[in-house]
C-alpha cells in the first residue's frame, strides 16, 4: 500500500514540515469526539451558548435555565479539628429550560461537594451538599466550591467559612 504524503527526503526542514503535518491530522483525527464524559447524552439545544459573533441572542439568553441560590455563604463557627462538617446550600432552576450542572470543585481535598447529576426541569429546587474536613486546618478557614452549569451566567461560587480549634 501506498502511503498518501512521502516523507521529503531532499532537505531536513522538508521533513520537519512533513511530520509536523501528519501529527496535527493525527490529532484532529484522534480529537474528533466533541462529547465529554460530563456531556454524554446532552442534546446540544440544552449546552447551546447563547453569545454569537454579534453578541448576546437575548431570545436564546431568556430560554437558558438559572441557578438561583437562597444563600452562597455558609459560616460554621468554630469546629474542632478533625471535626467533618456540611450545609445544604438550597437552589433553583427559575429558567425555561432543564438545568445540568457539568462540575463541581472545592477549593481544596477537604472541601467535597455533593450534586445532582440528572437534569433540573424548570420550577424544580435542588441540592448542593458540601462537606468540610477540618483535619490539619488550624485558625480562620474560608473554602470554595466553583460550580460549571448551562446557565448564562456557567460559573457559579459558594463559600464556607469556619474557624478550626485545635483539638
Amino acid at each position: 500500500m501506498r502511503p498518501l504524503l512521502k516523507a521529503p527526503e531532499a532537505n531536513k526542514l522538508g521533513r520537519v514540515k512533513y511530520y509536523l503535518l501528519i501529527s496535527m491530522v493525527s490529532l484532529v483525527a484522534c480529537n474528533n469526539n466533541t462529547t465529554t464524559n460530563n456531556d454524554k447524552g446532552k442534546t446540544p439545544s440544552i449546552v447551546n451558548n447563547p453569545y454569537t459573533a454579534n453578541g448576546l441572542d437575548t431570545v436564546a439568553a431568556a430560554r437558558k435555565p438559572t441557578m438561583d441560590f437562597q444563600d452562597t455563604l455558609h459560616e460554621f463557627g468554630t469546629v474542632h479539628e478533625g471535626e467533618k462538617v456540611s450545609h445544604e446550600f438550597s437552589f433553583t432552576n427559575n429558567g425555561k429550560s432543564p438545568l445540568i450542572i457539568t462540575s463541581a470543585v472545592g477549593s481544596c481535598g477537604c472541601t467535597v461537594p455533593e450534586y445532582p447529576h440528572e437534569a433540573l426541569e424548570p420550577g424544580k429546587t435542588g441540592i448542593m451538599k458540601v462537606t468540610f474536613n477540618s483535619t490539619g486546618k488550624n485558625g480562620h478557614q474560608v473554602k470554595t466550591v466553583t460550580i460549571h452549569a448551562n446557565t448564562l451566567k456557567n460559573v457559579h461560587t459558594l463559600f464556607i467559612r469556619a474557624e478550626v480549634s485545635k483539638k
